[in-house]
């Protein structure tokens, strides 16, 4: 695992060089969330409110919007309603309450269009108020409207019978006829009294008269999520998952990238880095498959987690670091001076990079290079070569895939005497004066033979 720190400049080379694959996942990501649009259709909603008079404590304007959401309340308002296959159940799904600041309940209703989102909060504001006041006895149909009034009805009914009965006692001023009148004096106060405080706690005075605030606007938009923001997001999650998957895998992989680790994983030492010009022409005119193509036009065919090619002086200055990786690799060999050059499939830099070095090194040493496969290496058995080199790309094998080649070389009765790893860079435009040309290195490779490792 790398333990590379993730900074803005490596998301910003992602950007770069993964652009096309970013903008094709994120135009799919934007389809996607068009298709999650098409399965939810689109819904409007808007809210009707009701005023409660007098003082409310917050537990109590809570209690009231949970009537407002009661079973009652909305099978009376799915009967209102009347709409065909919607029960009061149904209408749970698509309304909501809410105590408001100032003694509001602001009652909410989703629907499939914008009139039936403004009718539904409607119908379910009027059934709440008439609900509520039939509870608190407003409502003149009902028991407890009707049994107050009864009741006072009976008090005067009462208070007549008594002053009845206070006429017809003895008008003589005995005791017992004192006595009496004074009891159902007693009595008719005790009524006028109950009478008195019945009114004062008379529901048509208390807080119970609550009253709509108007009908519910018609909403002029669709409730969120809309399709536009189900696109957007769909996008924007397509992209962010995409450079996390990026830099998952950087932080996930294997790949040697230095010098020092290529040289360790092979057990042997590190003789220099080349220079490789970076050709992506030369890339295109050997790739020519349908796969390719795909690659190349989302732009997989070039690394993103490594570093951009350097420039590097005129071919010139190239060859001097050949010419100097030949004098390292004539210091590790004893008699006779011929190495086999062991370069991994699939690796053109440092194919390209081992043609350069079997040109520069002419005859001392002789330089004989051969392909080897990282999934099953077989390397050639040993004839009068001095041991083998390791020609490679930094970033691009793991320590698995070198030490397989190792053992292969080991089994073969090859010692790995050294280890080059070859760089892309911007070469300059070449000059006439730059002495052989570029080809050179393909042609010495071609001339020295290819020997593919099968299943060891």
């Amino acid at each position: 695992m790398s333990d590379d720190t993730i900074r803005l400049a490596t998301i910003g080379r992602i950007l770069r060089r993964r652009w096309r694959l970013l903008a094709v996942l994120t135009v799919l990501g934007g389809l996607v969330g068009y298709g999650v649009s098409e399965l939810f259709p689109p819904r409007y909603t808007t809210s009707a409110s009701v005023l409660l008079p007098g003082a409310w404590e917050e537990r109590e304007l809570l209690t009231q919007a949970e009537v407002a959401r009661s079973s009652v309340v909305l099978d009376r308002a799915a009967d209102t309603l009347g709409w065909a296959g919607v029960s009061g159940s149904d209408l749970r799904d698509r309304v909501t309450a809410k105590a408001a600041d100032g003694n509001i309940i602001k009652i909410s209703g989703r629907a499939d269009t914008p009139e039936q989102a403004q009718r539904l909060s409607d119908v379910v504001a009027q059934q709440f108020v008439a609900f509520a006041a039939r509870i608190a006895g407003d409502d003149p149909d009902s028991e407890a409207s009707v049994r107050p009034e009864e009741l006072r009805q009976l008090v005067v009914r009462t208070s007549r019978r008594i002053s009845d009965l206070a006429n017809a006692a003895d008008p003589g001023q005995t005791v017992e006829s004192v006595q009496a009148r004074t009891e159902l004096e007693k009595l008719r106060t005790t009524l006028q009294e109950a009478v008195d405080k019945l009114e004062d706690v008379d529901p048509a005075s208390s807080k119970a008269n609550m009253v709509v605030m108007g009908p519910a606007a018609r909403p002029s938009g669709e409730a969120p999520p809309t399709r536009t923001q189900l696109i957007v997001a769909g996008a924007l999650l397509s992209l962010l998952l995409t450079v996390i998957g990026h830099l998952t895998a950087a932080r996930m992989s294997r790949r040697l990238r230095t010098e020092p680790e290529i040289a360790a994983a092979l057990g042997t030492v590190p003789l220099g880095i080349v220079d490789v010009p970076d050709e992506p022409g030369a890339r295109r005119a050997k790739d020519g498959g349908a796969r390719a193509r795909v690659r190349r036009l989302l732009g997989l065919d070039v690394r993103w987690d490594t570093p951009a090619p350097r420039t590097s002086g005129d071919e010139a200055s190239r060859r001097v670091r050949y010419r100097r990786v030949c004098a390292r690799v004539r210091d590790q060999l004893p008699a006779p001076r011929r190495l086999l050059v062991v370069v991994p499939d699939g690796d053109d830099t440092a194919r390209e990079a081992a043609g350069q070095l079997a040109a520069e090194a002419g005859s001392d040493p002789a330089l004989r290079v051969v392909g080897v496969p990282t999934a099953q290496p077989l390397v050639p058995d040993r004839d009068d070569e001095s041991g083998v080199l390791v020609v490679l790309s930094a970033g691009q094998w793991t320590a698995v895939d070198l030490t397989g080649i190792a053992e292969a070389c080991a089994d073969a009765g090859h010692e790995v005497v050294g280890v080059v790893v070859a760089g892309t860079v911007r070469a300059a435009r070449p000059t006439r004066a730059s002495g052989r040309p570029r080809h050179t290195a393909a042609r010495a490779l071609a001339a020295s033979g290819d020997t593919r490792g099968g299943a060891r």
